[in-house]
């Protein structure tokens, strides 16, 4: 029998009952792939996996759970994990006097046209 892709089992378990990243994650934040192109995967995660390929361009953190389909938090976390074992690179928005970045809303606004 097959789990329920629905379920709320499998992202608790994926994400080792974790609910929140190990640091703040902004949904917007940018990731890219830190790995090598060919690099050996079968020692991590089939989520680590399609996140490492998929961020091969640069893509929101919204755009990673939207494009595999993940909830934002498990995604949040699987992310922030990764960052930490330097699989992947974030660049978090920055905000000048609580405004923010030009650049950031125009790649934001880019990968909206490109979905």
């Amino acid at each position: 029998m097959q789990p329920d892709p629905a379920s709320p089992v499998r992202p608790y378990a994926v994400t080792g009952g974790r609910t929140a990243p190990r640091v703040k994650l902004a949904m917007e934040a940018l990731v890219s792939s830190a790995t090598a192109e060919h690099r050996e995967f079968s020692h991590i995660t089939p989520e680590y996996q399609a996140i490492s390929q998929l961020c091969r361009q640069v893509r929101s953190v919204a755009e990673v759970s939207a494009l595999l389909r993940i909830p934002l938090g498990v995604v949040r976390v699987l992310i922030a994990d990764m960052a930490a074992e330097g699989l992947v690179r974030v660049h978090q928005p920055q905000l000048d006097a609580g405004r923010p970045d030009v650049n950031l809303l125009e790649r934001v606004l880019s990968g909206l046209r490109r979905l």
